[in-house]
């Protein structure tokens, strides 16, 4: 099990994430548009910098939703390889069976 800190902590940053993508989406997109002045891109720039570092979509990490574990993540079940492992044992992942030889 991870620590409960990191976890809440990362549960904190999704909201800030989700909190701020509307607003992150609409400067950047102004400040990557070539056909606006010089001066209105860098003001754009300029105010997505001032927003929290946290609200930015690459500061989530990606954590088993069972045990909170970063590493060995599986994006389509969003599990770790581990506890992938425990369900496919119990019988409790579909479709997979655990091999033996």
């Amino acid at each position: 099990m991870a620590k409960q800190s990191s976890v809440n902590k990362n549960a904190r940053r999704k909201k800030l994430v989700a909190r701020y993508a509307s607003k992150r989406k609409t400067l950047k997109a102004l400040a990557a548009d070539l056909s606006k002045p010089a001066e209105v891109r860098f003001a754009a720039r300029l105010k997505l910098a001032q927003l929290p570092r946290n609200s930015s979509a690459t500061r989530v990490r990606n954590r088993c939703e069972l045990t909170g574990r970063p590493r060995g993540f599986y994006r389509k079940l969003k599990v770790s390889r581990i506890a992938l492992r425990d369900l496919a044992s119990k019988g409790q992942a579909p479709g997979m069976i655990k091999s033996s030889w």
